[in-house]
């Protein structure tokens, strides 16, 4: 294991207990489950993360892993209230801080020399798990249609997608409009936390959110289809 690891798990623990703590604490039943629920999910991470230690490439973890590793523990503690029923002001202050965050771990790895294909993996996951728990907070307060879980479920379907048609999983090349439209993503999804946001409004932030995801996965499968071997 690299430098840093054991640390760096602990304090996902800590994060995810003080998280679904909190989030448990201003909502009605349920606090042991809801803290149990994101210990749980986090220790999965960390299990998960663990087995795809032998490609890491550098000697120590880095702060810059932990910080995405502590973004993975509150996307674990929102899960773990998904069940409470509806989206809130307390859902919409953790995945505000997880969205910041996401900017911090990008620009530590680069200015410490530790950006590796693990760490952007690492990252991407954790957006899309981050949008999947938000799409399922929004659509279950009811406050938009099923197409909110679009946002949720497209990176999945994606990946999906490789098995019937390999040439999907080939890399892509880096584009700023790729991570504009995912800021554009979580950002449209942490609104609609929003308690009691007019449903007129709440379905137009969720549609256009949608049609720039459309844009952003067609775009990338006519550039893959483009370049097939």
């Amino acid at each position: 294991m690299p430098a840093g690891f054991f640390p760096a798990v602990a304090a996902a623990f800590g994060v995810a207990v003080v998280v679904a703590g909190g989030l448990a604490a201003v909502r009605p039943g349920g606090w042991a489950w809801s803290v149990l629920g994101a210990v749980v999910l986090t220790g999965a991470v960390v299990a998960l993360i663990r087995g795809r230690m032998a490609r890491f490439p550098h000697a120590r973890f880095g702060l810059c892993n932990v910080v995405t590793l502590a973004r993975a523990a509150m996307v674990a503690a929102l899960l773990a209230v998904v069940w409470q029923g509806q989206q809130g002001w307390d859902v919409l202050a953790v995945a505000t801080v997880a969205l910041v965050l996401d900017g911090v771990d990008g620009w530590l790895a680069r200015r410490s020399g530790l950006s590796s294909d693990f760490g952007a993996r690492f990252d991407m996951e954790t957006d899309a798990a981050l949008a999947l728990v938000l799409a399922g907070h929004v659509w279950l307060g009811g406050m938009t249609g099923a197409e909110v879980l679009l946002l949720g479920v497209m990176r999945y379907a994606f990946v999906a997608a490789f098995w019937p048609f390999p040439w999907l999983a080939a890399p892509l090349p880096d584009r700023f409009g790729r991570k504009v439209v995912c800021v554009i993503q979580i950002a449209a999804l942490i609104l609609l936390q929003v308690p009691d946001l007019v449903p007129g409004v709440a379905r137009a932030v969720a549609w256009g959110a949608v049609a720039a995801l459309i844009w952003s996965f067609g775009r990338d499968v006519l550039w893959l289809w483009r370049n097939r071997a």
